[in-house]
């Protein structure tokens, strides 16, 4: 497929780096030293150029290009961009990050809809990255959740806890400890490897556990990795911006939630907007005011400026005044590592969240969600099981044991009839099932897509 990236920022060059072994792709950016970086890392075409300028798309190829990704650092750039290819080639797919809440809303997202404004996928990191966190808000002790078949199943990240019940036990007690409860260990990882999981493998303190199970259940299967958490309440959002805002708005009616910001004119705003969540003028560092508003009583302190550094900050401090858990928002993806678990609780790179929502665009039908997990080193996908069309063998009627998969990759759970149903050995594949598998090598996503859906 000819792909046509315009930006080389985080994104667009996780984007080409993972998409450039099997496609012919061009990168356009207007920085010459982001392009040389980028060359270094992944075999591919770069131009030098200003993203929305039609002489620059003809030079990527965009007449030839059977898909544009905009995820340039300007709204107004994706969305020009976007008009501008289907002018000069109505048939490519056109598809942008579009940050700003106005242009998602009103007659703006009605002509985007509509195809008026011609953008066929759009994606709002800022949502995807609130949804995130609320996530973890609300599954207690949670590293990171994901959703599957539209809200059905979820797949959890939690770090296991001496003092968990299942510590020092088997996998396979999971359902003695939990007998109405149906669920599956996807995979585990200790001391930074992955482990393949069965029956026998025994949970060790700090391994860090993925799980399947239905909506509603993971709190349970939480539980049984660390030591009981109730439910959150009491949260601080520090900063109002857009996440901050739509986090609290989300959030509020089940939740004690305050929010600081600095800004006076915003913080006017949020409080005609919001409900029931305080709204607090300063300084997300203001060791006076954090103390003021029982920091030691918080459940969650979500720092979501747009300053890394104000970010980290502030959650060091809250941590240190005895917030529960700190979560922090790290625009730059090489300082998450440097950061996490080193009095920050949870550290996330907006970069990574939305990786998995432009990957499944970009593959079609076979793929319908994308997760990225642990900082972009594993990933887990929603593959649709179709018989082959060309009549090479397909896995459907074959049980999901005796699915031949490639090492790394392993099935967790399936929708089918609309329903979500954890992964046995026993069951047997249908066509149009919907295939949740955790993958732990990227690299052999292809050769999972061409298990359940073989051309």
């Amino acid at each position: 497929m000819k792909i046509v990236i315009l930006g080389a920022g985080a994104v667009g060059s996780t984007l080409a780096t993972l998409l450039s072994e099997e496609n012919d792709l061009v990168v356009v950016d207007h920085d010459l030293s982001a392009l040389h970086r980028l060359e270094e890392e992944a075999d591919v075409k770069t131009l030098l150029g200003e993203a929305s300028y039609p002489n620059i798309l003809v030079k990527a190829g965009i007449q030839e290009a059977d898909m544009m990704v905009a995820v340039t650092a300007s709204d107004e750039t994706n969305i020009v961009s976007c008009m501008i290819a289907k002018v000069l080639n109505k048939s490519v797919k056109t598809i942008a990050r579009v940050r700003e809440i106005s242009y998602l809303k009103g007659k703006t997202k009605e002509a985007m809809e509509s195809g008026e404004i011609p953008i066929d996928i759009h994606i709002s990191p800022e949502q995807l990255i609130t949804e995130h966190i609320q996530g973890i808000i609300e599954i207690p002790g949670s590293l990171q959740v994901m959703e599957f078949g539209q809200g059905k199943l979820n797949l959890v990240a939690v770090r296991a806890v001496e003092g968990g019940p299942m510590i020092g036990h088997e996998i396979g007690d999971l359902k003695k400890h939990m007998p109405k409860i149906d669920t599956r260990v996807a995979a585990i990882f200790r001391k930074g490897e992955s482990i393949v999981p069965s029956g026998s493998t025994v949970i060790d303190a700090d391994d860090e556990v993925f799980f399947i199970s239905k909506k509603g259940e993971a709190s349970k299967v939480v539980n049984e990795m660390r030591k009981k958490e109730e439910p959150y309440k009491n949260i601080i959002i520090a900063g109002g911006g857009k996440i901050g805002s739509r986090l609290a708005k989300r959030i509020e009616d089940d939740h004690r939630v305050k929010i600081i910001d600095s800004n006076h004119e915003r913080a006017k705003r949020l409080s005609e907007k919001l409900e029931s969540s305080i709204v607090l003028e300063g300084n997300v560092c203001d060791k006076g005011l954090l103390h003021d508003e029982n920091i030691e009583n918080t459940d969650v302190f979500a720092a979501v400026t747009n300053d890394d550094e104000a970010n980290v900050m502030s959650c060091l401090l809250a941590k240190e005044m005895g917030a529960h858990k700190v979560v922090a928002l790290i625009n730059n993806p090489a300082y998450v590592d440097l950061v996490q678990n080193k009095g920050i609780d949870i550290a996330i790179a907006p970069s990574q969240i939305t990786i998995g929502t432009f990957l499944a665009e970009i593959e079609g039908k076979d793929v319908v969600r994308v997760h990225s997990l642990r900082k972009g080193a594993a990933e887990a996908i929603e593959a649709v099981a179709k018989e082959s069309a060309s009549g090479k063998e397909s896995s459907i009627g074959k049980e999901l044991g005796d699915i031949n998969l490639p090492e790394g990759a392993t099935i967790g759970a399936l929708i089918r009839d609309d329903k979500g149903k954890i992964a046995h050995d026993h069951v047997h594949l249908r066509e149009n099932d919907h295939v949740i598998v955790f993958l732990t090598n990227k690299k052999v996503i292809k050769q999972v897509k061409d298990t359940f859906a073989p051309k």
